[in-house]
């Protein structure tokens, strides 16, 4: 376990085969108030572990960056420790509503779907999307018709379902009302020993990866926030913002405050920075999660790789669920500074 949140390889050009590498995120937020729990503080820490090793060993047969990112974030939604498939938050009617999207650095096509109830895995329907569909983007109820379509698994909105996530939503709603599950930061009721806050952590899901091959995938899930309103969606599904990826610059999944998010474009302006300004990696995901969302009070971090396999792994949050792994080395996992 280190901290893990800049990892360089010299930010130089590798003339040789680039070392493969995939970096994931579980969300972002401030430390528990309550007392922690050892025990599930290693669970949390070998979830990651298990799930960035799953990673590696996709990218040590030969696979592709998209493979690898996109059974990464399928682990991540299979885990109710985090917020994206089993064990997403619940709106403010109880309910749940899914978002997705994968995009491939090689190509720059891409895939999402917001706002769905009853697709087991979210991140497979928006790679579906990426390479079936000549959209990008489908929401609510044409996502699932989408869905069903293509033999994707269906389940009951019941299926994603966790007795801790319906105590959240009664704390957020006895707090606060309508509320971002983030900004609960008066509630007091919480008894959860999670390492970092569910009350006040911003809960996303993501991996990203650099291939054998040099190409580079991003993937981005969620659940959302607590007690939102139906129909929300936040920065997850939106290309640019939640998620990118481009052979010529970087691959990037960001987790935090959605609407700040999407408002700076953060993903992409990563990207641009390294690709317009000449900024190296760190430079350029310092400058977007250290200055440019906290000038519009964004709080969360990012995770990327750049196209010489560097990792970097900033957040302005006191904590973030992270960990990557190059081909051939033991993976690092994190969740505080």
């Amino acid at each position: 376990m280190t901290d893990s949140s800049n990892v360089s390889n010299s930010e130089k050009p590798n003339l040789s085969a680039p070392v493969a590498v995939i970096a994931i995120h579980g969300g972002a937020g401030a430390i528990t108030r309550a007392a922690m729990s050892a025990e599930k503080e290693r669970l949390y820490l070998l979830a990651l572990e298990q799930i960035v090793s799953s990673g590696q060993a996709i990218l040590a047969a030969g696979g592709s960056a998209l493979d690898a990112v996109t059974e990464a974030v399928r682990l991540l939604e299979e885990c109710p420790l985090f917020n994206a498939g089993t064990g997403s938050v619940m709106t403010h009617l109880g309910t749940h509503e899914l978002d997705a999207c994968i995009m491939d650095g090689k190509t720059l096509d891409a895939g999402a779907v917001s706002c769905v109830s009853h697709i087991r895995n979210p991140i497979l329907t928006a790679r579906k999307v990426m390479e079936l569909s000549p959209h990008v983007l489908f929401t609510g109820e044409g996502a699932e018709i989408f869905a069903r379509e293509h033999q994707q698994e269906m389940v009951a909105a019941d299926y994603f379902y966790t007795q801790e996530r319906y105590d959240q939503l009664q704390r957020a709603k006895a707090s606060a009302g309508v509320m971002l599950d983030h900004d609960a930061a008066s509630l007091t009721a919480s008894k959860s020993d999670d390492p970092l806050d569910p009350d006040r952590k911003f809960g996303t899901v993501g991996a990203v990866a650099l291939d054998a091959f040099g190409n580079l995938a991003a993937a981005t899930s969620t659940g959302g926030m607590t007690n939102k309103q139906a129909g929300r969606v936040g920065d997850t599904p939106i290309i640019g913002a939640g998620c990118y990826a481009s052979n010529r610059t970087v691959a990037v999944s960001s987790t935090g405050t959605g609407e700040v998010f999407m408002r700076a474009v953060a993903a992409y302006d990563v990207a641009a920075l390294i690709d317009y300004a000449g900024m190296t990696l760190q430079q350029a995901a310092d400058k977007v999660v250290m200055e440019k969302l906290v000038a519009l009070d964004g709080q969360g971090g990012m995770i990327a790789i750049d196209r010489f396999g560097n990792v970097c792994l900033p957040f302005n949050s006191e904590g973030m669920y992270r960990g990557f792994g190059y081909v051939g080395q033991a993976p690092e996992v994190a969740i505080y500074r």
